[in-house]
Protein backbone atom coordinates (compact mmCIF):
# COMPACT_ATOMS: atom_id res chain seq x y z
CA UNK A 1 0.00 0.00 0.00
CA UNK A 2 1.29 3.74 -0.73
CA UNK A 3 1.93 5.87 2.05
CA UNK A 4 -0.38 8.62 2.67
CA UNK A 5 2.66 10.95 1.53
CA UNK A 6 3.18 9.32 -1.67
CA UNK A 7 -0.83 9.29 -2.06
CA UNK A 8 -0.55 13.23 -1.26
CA UNK A 9 2.11 14.00 -3.63
CA UNK A 10 0.76 11.75 -6.04
CA UNK A 11 -3.03 13.70 -6.08
CA UNK A 12 -1.22 17.05 -6.14
CA UNK A 13 1.04 16.55 -8.99
CA UNK A 14 -2.04 15.20 -10.99
CA UNK A 15 -3.91 19.08 -9.84
CA UNK A 16 -1.09 21.20 -11.01
CA UNK A 17 -0.97 18.42 -14.69
CA UNK A 18 -5.06 19.89 -15.09
CA UNK A 19 -4.51 23.29 -13.48
CA UNK A 20 -5.68 24.60 -16.78
CA UNK A 21 -8.96 22.93 -16.46
CA UNK A 22 -9.56 23.69 -13.15
CA UNK A 23 -8.98 27.07 -13.44
CA UNK A 24 -11.06 27.28 -16.80
CA UNK A 25 -14.00 25.88 -14.63
CA UNK A 26 -13.41 28.50 -11.95
CA UNK A 27 -13.06 31.48 -14.49
CA UNK A 28 -16.24 29.96 -16.43
CA UNK A 29 -18.50 29.64 -13.69
CA UNK A 30 -17.11 33.45 -12.28
CA UNK A 31 -18.72 34.87 -15.73
CA UNK A 32 -21.96 33.33 -15.73
CA UNK A 33 -23.31 34.04 -12.06
CA UNK A 34 -26.52 32.45 -11.24
CA UNK A 35 -28.84 33.30 -7.99
CA UNK A 36 -29.85 30.36 -5.62
CA UNK A 37 -32.40 28.09 -6.91
CA UNK A 38 -31.80 29.26 -10.52
CA UNK A 39 -28.40 27.63 -11.08
CA UNK A 40 -29.14 25.88 -14.44
CA UNK A 41 -26.26 25.91 -16.02
CA UNK A 42 -23.81 26.08 -13.02
CA UNK A 43 -25.84 22.38 -12.24
CA UNK A 44 -25.18 21.27 -15.65
CA UNK A 45 -21.77 21.98 -15.53
CA UNK A 46 -20.53 20.01 -12.81
CA UNK A 47 -22.90 17.23 -13.87
CA UNK A 48 -21.38 16.95 -17.00
CA UNK A 49 -17.98 17.32 -15.13
CA UNK A 50 -18.51 14.89 -12.76
CA UNK A 51 -20.29 12.43 -15.52
CA UNK A 52 -16.65 12.48 -17.35
CA UNK A 53 -14.86 11.57 -14.05
CA UNK A 54 -16.88 8.24 -13.43
CA UNK A 55 -19.19 9.59 -10.71
CA UNK A 56 -22.13 9.18 -11.81
CA UNK A 57 -23.88 12.41 -10.14
CA UNK A 58 -27.63 12.70 -9.19
CA UNK A 59 -29.03 15.89 -10.25
CA UNK A 60 -31.94 17.92 -9.45
CA UNK A 61 -31.55 17.66 -5.69
CA UNK A 62 -33.57 20.88 -4.22
CA UNK A 63 -33.87 22.13 -7.34
CA UNK A 64 -30.06 22.12 -8.82
CA UNK A 65 -28.06 20.63 -6.59
CA UNK A 66 -25.43 17.58 -7.87
CA UNK A 67 -23.92 14.80 -6.08
CA UNK A 68 -21.54 12.58 -7.15
CA UNK A 69 -19.68 9.62 -5.30
CA UNK A 70 -16.13 8.07 -5.38
CA UNK A 71 -16.34 4.80 -3.22
CA UNK A 72 -13.37 3.61 -1.73
CA UNK A 73 -11.57 0.42 -1.67
CA UNK A 74 -12.90 -0.82 1.24
CA UNK A 75 -16.22 0.09 3.28
CA UNK A 76 -16.12 2.99 5.99
CA UNK A 77 -16.88 6.87 6.82
CA UNK A 78 -18.83 9.07 4.16
CA UNK A 79 -16.78 12.58 3.60
CA UNK A 80 -18.63 14.80 1.44
CA UNK A 81 -16.63 17.86 -0.12
CA UNK A 82 -19.33 20.74 -0.76
CA UNK A 83 -19.10 23.70 -3.08
CA UNK A 84 -21.85 26.36 -3.29
CA UNK A 85 -24.13 26.78 -6.91
CA UNK A 86 -25.25 30.73 -6.24
CA UNK A 87 -23.95 33.80 -6.75
CA UNK A 88 -25.09 36.90 -4.53
CA UNK A 89 -26.60 40.21 -6.19
CA UNK A 90 -23.86 42.77 -6.35
CA UNK A 91 -24.70 45.14 -9.64
CA UNK A 92 -21.80 47.40 -9.22
CA UNK A 93 -19.54 44.42 -9.58
CA UNK A 94 -17.80 44.68 -13.25
CA UNK A 95 -18.36 41.30 -13.90
CA UNK A 96 -22.25 41.18 -12.79
CA UNK A 97 -24.82 40.28 -15.03
CA UNK A 98 -26.47 42.69 -16.70
CA UNK A 99 -29.65 41.54 -16.72
CA UNK A 100 -29.68 40.03 -13.03
CA UNK A 101 -27.42 41.64 -11.30
CA UNK A 102 -26.06 38.23 -10.47
CA UNK A 103 -22.39 38.47 -9.46
CA UNK A 104 -19.36 35.94 -7.57
CA UNK A 105 -18.22 38.86 -5.27
CA UNK A 106 -17.93 35.89 -2.37
CA UNK A 107 -15.76 32.84 -4.42
CA UNK A 108 -18.46 30.14 -4.66
CA UNK A 109 -16.91 29.55 -8.27
CA UNK A 110 -14.00 28.67 -6.48
CA UNK A 111 -15.78 26.25 -4.41
CA UNK A 112 -16.95 24.61 -6.92
CA UNK A 113 -13.44 24.63 -8.65
CA UNK A 114 -11.87 23.30 -5.97
CA UNK A 115 -14.29 20.26 -5.49
CA UNK A 116 -13.99 19.35 -9.10
CA UNK A 117 -10.12 19.93 -8.73
CA UNK A 118 -10.45 17.21 -5.89
CA UNK A 119 -12.33 15.01 -7.87
CA UNK A 120 -10.21 14.99 -10.74
CA UNK A 121 -6.60 14.63 -8.77
CA UNK A 122 -8.52 11.58 -7.11
CA UNK A 123 -10.21 9.77 -9.53
CA UNK A 124 -7.42 10.41 -12.15
CA UNK A 125 -4.72 9.67 -9.52
CA UNK A 126 -6.19 6.39 -8.69
CA UNK A 127 -6.52 7.34 -4.88
CA UNK A 128 -10.07 5.60 -4.34
CA UNK A 129 -8.36 2.15 -3.99
CA UNK A 130 -6.50 3.27 -0.77
CA UNK A 131 -9.26 4.69 0.79
CA UNK A 132 -12.07 3.12 3.57
CA UNK A 133 -15.22 5.21 2.83
CA UNK A 134 -16.53 7.17 0.23
CA UNK A 135 -16.47 10.51 -0.37
CA UNK A 136 -19.19 12.44 -2.12
CA UNK A 137 -18.74 15.80 -4.05
CA UNK A 138 -22.11 17.82 -3.41
CA UNK A 139 -22.58 20.85 -5.67
CA UNK A 140 -25.32 22.63 -3.47
CA UNK A 141 -27.73 25.53 -4.35
CA UNK A 142 -28.59 28.82 -2.42
CA UNK A 143 -26.23 29.50 0.17
CA UNK A 144 -26.86 33.01 0.50
CA UNK A 145 -30.10 34.02 1.44
CA UNK A 146 -31.26 36.89 -0.94
CA UNK A 147 -34.27 36.75 -2.97
CA UNK A 148 -36.75 36.40 -0.28
CA UNK A 149 -39.86 36.96 -2.34
CA UNK A 150 -39.06 34.69 -4.84
CA UNK A 151 -37.95 31.82 -2.34
CA UNK A 152 -41.19 32.85 -0.53
CA UNK A 153 -43.22 32.00 -3.38
CA UNK A 154 -41.44 29.15 -4.14
CA UNK A 155 -42.37 28.06 -0.76
CA UNK A 156 -46.32 28.90 -1.54
CA UNK A 157 -46.00 26.53 -4.53
CA UNK A 158 -44.37 23.56 -2.46
CA UNK A 159 -41.07 23.62 -5.02
CA UNK A 160 -39.19 23.91 -1.63
CA UNK A 161 -39.72 24.36 2.14
CA UNK A 162 -36.81 26.43 3.16
CA UNK A 163 -35.53 29.04 1.50
CA UNK A 164 -31.42 28.05 2.06
CA UNK A 165 -29.46 25.43 -0.13
CA UNK A 166 -28.57 22.81 3.12
CA UNK A 167 -31.74 23.20 5.04
CA UNK A 168 -33.70 22.19 2.01
CA UNK A 169 -31.41 18.93 1.25
CA UNK A 170 -31.29 18.05 4.78
CA UNK A 171 -34.97 18.06 4.40
CA UNK A 172 -35.26 15.87 1.44
CA UNK A 173 -32.80 12.98 2.98
CA UNK A 174 -30.01 14.21 0.83
CA UNK A 175 -27.27 14.83 3.55
CA UNK A 176 -28.21 10.93 4.88
CA UNK A 177 -25.81 9.16 3.30
CA UNK A 178 -23.36 11.64 4.32
CA UNK A 179 -21.14 11.44 7.68
CA UNK A 180 -19.18 14.31 7.64
CA UNK A 181 -18.17 17.31 5.73
CA UNK A 182 -16.04 20.45 4.86
CA UNK A 183 -15.70 22.82 1.97
CA UNK A 184 -13.13 26.10 1.54
CA UNK A 185 -14.30 29.04 1.14
CA UNK A 186 -12.08 31.99 -0.69
CA UNK A 187 -10.74 34.62 1.45
CA UNK A 188 -9.66 38.04 1.04
CA UNK A 189 -6.39 39.61 2.14
CA UNK A 190 -8.18 42.24 3.90
CA UNK A 191 -10.00 40.32 5.89
CA UNK A 192 -7.36 37.91 6.75
CA UNK A 193 -4.69 37.86 9.50
CA UNK A 194 -1.70 37.79 7.02
CA UNK A 195 -1.82 33.68 6.71
CA UNK A 196 -2.37 31.88 3.72
CA UNK A 197 -5.44 29.92 5.04
CA UNK A 198 -7.30 29.94 8.50
CA UNK A 199 -10.41 28.38 9.87
CA UNK A 200 -12.89 30.46 12.88
CA UNK A 201 -13.84 28.37 15.56
CA UNK A 202 -17.33 29.99 14.81
CA UNK A 203 -19.71 32.12 13.10
CA UNK A 204 -23.28 33.83 13.41
CA UNK A 205 -26.49 32.31 12.67
CA UNK A 206 -29.35 34.14 12.08
CA UNK A 207 -32.79 34.80 11.51
CA UNK A 208 -34.67 35.96 8.58
CA UNK A 209 -37.63 38.99 8.46
CA UNK A 210 -39.87 39.71 5.57
CA UNK A 211 -41.90 43.36 6.69
CA UNK A 212 -44.63 44.39 5.37
CA UNK A 213 -46.30 48.31 6.58
CA UNK A 214 -49.68 49.30 5.31
CA UNK A 215 -50.77 52.69 5.52
CA UNK A 216 -53.20 54.42 3.75
CA UNK A 217 -52.62 56.45 0.40
CA UNK A 218 -53.14 60.30 -0.02
CA UNK A 219 -52.61 62.99 -2.18
CA UNK A 220 -49.08 63.61 -0.73
CA UNK A 221 -49.63 67.58 -2.18
CA UNK A 222 -52.66 68.50 -1.42
CA UNK A 223 -54.04 66.37 1.69
CA UNK A 224 -51.28 64.01 3.23
CA UNK A 225 -53.42 64.99 6.43
CA UNK A 226 -55.64 62.19 4.91
CA UNK A 227 -53.35 59.34 4.71
CA UNK A 228 -51.54 57.03 7.07
CA UNK A 229 -47.89 57.16 5.94
CA UNK A 230 -46.28 53.19 5.53
CA UNK A 231 -42.60 54.61 4.92
CA UNK A 232 -42.66 56.58 8.03
CA UNK A 233 -43.92 53.94 10.27
CA UNK A 234 -40.95 51.63 8.42
CA UNK A 235 -38.14 54.50 9.34
CA UNK A 236 -39.36 54.93 13.10
CA UNK A 237 -38.87 51.21 13.14
CA UNK A 238 -35.65 51.46 12.09
CA UNK A 239 -34.60 54.21 14.00
CA UNK A 240 -36.57 51.96 17.19
CA UNK A 241 -34.28 49.35 15.72
CA UNK A 242 -30.73 51.47 15.99
CA UNK A 243 -31.19 52.34 19.33
CA UNK A 244 -31.53 48.46 20.78
CA UNK A 245 -27.72 48.15 19.47
CA UNK A 246 -26.26 49.44 23.15
CA UNK A 247 -29.08 46.96 25.01
CA UNK A 248 -26.87 43.82 23.19
CA UNK A 249 -23.81 41.99 24.73
CA UNK A 250 -20.41 42.18 22.82
CA UNK A 251 -20.06 38.93 23.46
CA UNK A 252 -23.48 37.46 21.14
CA UNK A 253 -21.80 39.71 18.16
CA UNK A 254 -25.55 41.03 17.24
CA UNK A 255 -25.98 42.10 14.06
CA UNK A 256 -29.32 43.45 12.36
CA UNK A 257 -29.22 45.42 8.65
CA UNK A 258 -32.53 46.23 7.45
CA UNK A 259 -32.92 47.14 3.89
CA UNK A 260 -35.98 48.82 2.32
CA UNK A 261 -37.35 46.81 -0.66
CA UNK A 262 -40.29 48.84 -1.86
CA UNK A 263 -40.75 52.26 0.10
CA UNK A 264 -43.81 53.40 -2.10
CA UNK A 265 -45.58 53.42 -5.09
CA UNK A 266 -45.10 57.09 -6.42
CA UNK A 267 -43.68 60.36 -5.02
CA UNK A 268 -47.48 62.33 -5.27
CA UNK A 269 -48.98 59.54 -3.30
CA UNK A 270 -48.42 58.76 0.71
CA UNK A 271 -46.47 55.57 0.79
CA UNK A 272 -49.29 53.27 1.60
CA UNK A 273 -46.94 50.13 1.34
CA UNK A 274 -43.88 49.44 2.51
CA UNK A 275 -41.65 46.54 2.27
CA UNK A 276 -38.69 46.08 4.06
CA UNK A 277 -35.93 42.38 4.82
CA UNK A 278 -33.50 42.13 7.22
CA UNK A 279 -31.33 39.62 9.14
CA UNK A 280 -31.06 39.22 12.96
CA UNK A 281 -27.60 37.47 13.55
CA UNK A 282 -26.02 36.57 16.33
CA UNK A 283 -23.56 34.28 17.99
CA UNK A 284 -25.91 31.60 19.66
CA UNK A 285 -29.50 31.03 19.14
CA UNK A 286 -30.34 32.17 22.36
CA UNK A 287 -28.95 35.56 21.66
CA UNK A 288 -30.67 35.35 18.48
CA UNK A 289 -33.91 34.68 19.76
CA UNK A 290 -33.72 37.69 22.25
CA UNK A 291 -32.91 39.92 19.76
CA UNK A 292 -35.77 38.86 17.28
CA UNK A 293 -37.63 39.96 19.88
CA UNK A 294 -36.15 43.19 20.03
CA UNK A 295 -36.99 43.73 16.51
CA UNK A 296 -40.54 42.96 16.64
CA UNK A 297 -41.33 44.99 19.39
CA UNK A 298 -39.87 48.37 17.21
CA UNK A 299 -41.35 47.01 14.13
CA UNK A 300 -45.00 47.14 16.07
CA UNK A 301 -43.82 50.52 17.62
CA UNK A 302 -43.37 51.71 13.94
CA UNK A 303 -46.91 50.80 13.07
CA UNK A 304 -48.30 52.35 16.21
CA UNK A 305 -46.48 55.41 15.79
CA UNK A 306 -48.26 55.90 12.96
CA UNK A 307 -51.75 54.43 13.03
CA UNK A 308 -50.70 51.95 10.33
CA UNK A 309 -50.57 48.07 10.36
CA UNK A 310 -47.45 45.61 9.91
CA UNK A 311 -47.16 42.09 8.83
CA UNK A 312 -44.00 40.19 10.49
CA UNK A 313 -42.64 37.46 8.60
CA UNK A 314 -40.08 35.19 10.66
CA UNK A 315 -38.30 33.14 8.44
CA UNK A 316 -35.65 30.44 9.68
CA UNK A 317 -31.80 31.55 8.32
CA UNK A 318 -28.86 29.88 9.29
CA UNK A 319 -28.06 28.05 12.54
CA UNK A 320 -24.33 29.51 14.51
CA UNK A 321 -21.36 27.60 12.92
CA UNK A 322 -19.13 25.47 14.93
CA UNK A 323 -15.96 24.02 13.38
CA UNK A 324 -15.42 20.41 14.15
CA UNK A 325 -11.51 21.05 15.69
CA UNK A 326 -9.52 17.53 15.06
CA UNK A 327 -11.32 17.78 11.23
CA UNK A 328 -9.77 21.20 11.35
CA UNK A 329 -6.05 20.63 12.59
CA UNK A 330 -5.70 17.74 10.22
CA UNK A 331 -7.17 19.98 7.45
CA UNK A 332 -4.51 22.87 8.70
CA UNK A 333 -1.24 20.52 8.65
CA UNK A 334 -2.20 20.45 5.28
CA UNK A 335 -2.20 24.01 4.75
CA UNK A 336 1.32 23.99 6.65
CA UNK A 337 2.99 21.35 4.56
CA UNK A 338 2.08 23.29 1.21
CA UNK A 339 3.41 26.42 2.45
CA UNK A 340 5.17 26.09 5.56
CA UNK A 341 5.15 26.75 9.33
CA UNK A 342 3.05 29.63 10.65
CA UNK A 343 0.51 29.75 7.49
CA UNK A 344 -2.55 28.39 8.78
CA UNK A 345 -4.49 29.60 12.27
CA UNK A 346 -7.26 28.18 14.08
CA UNK A 347 -9.41 30.70 16.02
CA UNK A 348 -11.93 33.63 16.38
CA UNK A 349 -15.81 34.21 15.76
CA UNK A 350 -16.81 35.35 12.16
CA UNK A 351 -19.98 37.54 12.62
CA UNK A 352 -21.31 36.74 9.26
CA UNK A 353 -23.56 33.96 8.75
CA UNK A 354 -23.32 30.15 6.75
CA UNK A 355 -26.07 26.99 6.29
CA UNK A 356 -22.87 24.87 7.25
CA UNK A 357 -23.40 25.87 10.63
CA UNK A 358 -26.89 23.95 10.46
CA UNK A 359 -24.85 21.23 9.24
CA UNK A 360 -22.43 21.21 12.15
CA UNK A 361 -25.04 20.76 14.67
CA UNK A 362 -25.26 17.47 12.72
CA UNK A 363 -22.37 15.77 11.79
CA UNK A 364 -18.56 17.70 11.90
CA UNK A 365 -18.28 19.92 9.61
CA UNK A 366 -15.22 22.35 8.87
CA UNK A 367 -15.40 25.30 7.13
CA UNK A 368 -11.80 27.14 6.84
CA UNK A 369 -11.18 29.98 4.32
CA UNK A 370 -7.70 29.83 1.53
CA UNK A 371 -6.89 33.69 1.21
CA UNK A 372 -6.20 34.56 -2.68
CA UNK A 373 -8.78 37.47 -2.92
CA UNK A 374 -8.72 41.29 -2.39
CA UNK A 375 -11.32 43.85 -1.52
CA UNK A 376 -14.54 43.37 0.14
CA UNK A 377 -17.04 40.45 0.61
CA UNK A 378 -19.81 41.20 -1.10
CA UNK A 379 -18.81 43.85 -2.65
CA UNK A 380 -18.00 45.38 -6.12
CA UNK A 381 -14.00 45.26 -5.78
CA UNK A 382 -13.76 41.96 -4.86
CA UNK A 383 -11.85 39.88 -7.07
CA UNK A 384 -9.61 36.26 -6.79
CA UNK A 385 -6.51 38.07 -7.46
CA UNK A 386 -4.65 34.46 -7.73
CA UNK A 387 -6.34 31.97 -9.80
CA UNK A 388 -3.82 29.50 -9.13
CA UNK A 389 -3.45 29.55 -5.34
CA UNK A 390 -7.69 30.47 -5.28
CA UNK A 391 -8.50 27.39 -7.51
CA UNK A 392 -5.87 24.85 -7.32
CA UNK A 393 -4.78 25.11 -3.22
CA UNK A 394 -8.79 23.87 -2.28
CA UNK A 395 -8.32 20.71 -4.73
CA UNK A 396 -4.89 19.94 -2.70
CA UNK A 397 -6.49 20.65 0.22
CA UNK A 398 -9.62 18.61 -0.24
CA UNK A 399 -7.93 15.54 -1.33
CA UNK A 400 -5.06 15.40 1.20
CA UNK A 401 -7.44 15.94 3.91
CA UNK A 402 -9.42 12.84 2.25
CA UNK A 403 -6.22 11.13 2.31
CA UNK A 404 -5.36 11.48 5.91
CA UNK A 405 -9.07 10.79 6.89
CA UNK A 406 -9.93 7.87 4.97
CA UNK A 407 -6.63 6.11 4.32
CA UNK A 408 -6.16 2.41 5.11
CA UNK A 409 -8.83 1.88 7.65
CA UNK A 410 -9.83 5.45 8.25
CA UNK A 411 -9.03 5.49 11.34
CA UNK A 412 -8.56 9.53 12.39
CA UNK A 413 -12.35 9.75 10.40
CA UNK A 414 -13.72 7.22 12.77
CA UNK A 415 -11.70 8.60 15.62
CA UNK A 416 -13.87 12.17 14.94
CA UNK A 417 -16.99 10.58 14.45
CA UNK A 418 -16.76 8.37 18.12
CA UNK A 419 -15.84 11.69 20.02
CA UNK A 420 -18.58 14.13 17.89
CA UNK A 421 -21.77 14.33 19.67
CA UNK A 422 -24.75 16.46 17.59
CA UNK A 423 -26.50 19.03 18.86
CA UNK A 424 -29.48 17.28 16.91
CA UNK A 425 -30.61 14.77 15.29
CA UNK A 426 -32.21 15.62 12.12
CA UNK A 427 -35.59 15.48 13.27
CA UNK A 428 -34.79 17.76 16.29
CA UNK A 429 -33.51 20.02 13.82
CA UNK A 430 -36.21 19.69 11.64
CA UNK A 431 -38.77 20.34 14.20
CA UNK A 432 -36.78 23.07 15.45
CA UNK A 433 -36.56 25.19 11.80
CA UNK A 434 -40.10 24.88 11.47
CA UNK A 435 -41.07 25.99 14.56
CA UNK A 436 -39.26 29.22 13.90
CA UNK A 437 -41.82 30.04 10.64
CA UNK A 438 -43.91 32.63 11.87
CA UNK A 439 -46.37 35.06 10.70
CA UNK A 440 -47.99 38.26 13.00
CA UNK A 441 -49.67 40.99 11.70
CA UNK A 442 -50.29 44.08 14.49
CA UNK A 443 -52.84 46.24 13.43
CA UNK A 444 -52.39 50.24 16.07
CA UNK A 445 -55.94 51.32 17.89
CA UNK A 446 -55.71 53.84 16.14
CA UNK A 447 -55.32 56.22 12.99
Amino acid sequence: MSSKEQLKRAVCETIDRRADTIIDLGETILRHPETGFNEVKTAALVADRMSALGLAPRTGLALTGVKGRLAGGAPGPRLAFIGELDSLRTSEHPLADPVTGAAHSCGHNAQIAGMLGAAIGLTEAGIAGHLAGEILFFAVPAEEFIDVEERAARVAKGEIEFMLGKPELVAKGHFDDIDMAMMIHTGSRDAAGGTRAFLAKSSNGALVKRIRFVGRAAHAGSLPQLGVNALNAAMIAMNAIAAQRETFWEKDTIRIHPIITKGGDAVSVVPAEVTMETFVRGGSLEAIVDANKKVDRCLRAGAMAMGAEVEIHTIPGYLPQRNDERLGEIFGANVESLFGPGEFHIGGHRTGSTDMGDLAHLMPVIHPYVVAAEGKAHGADWRINEPRHGYLTPAKLLAMTAIDLLHGDADPAKEILAQFSPAMTKEAYLEFQRSLFRTERFASTEG
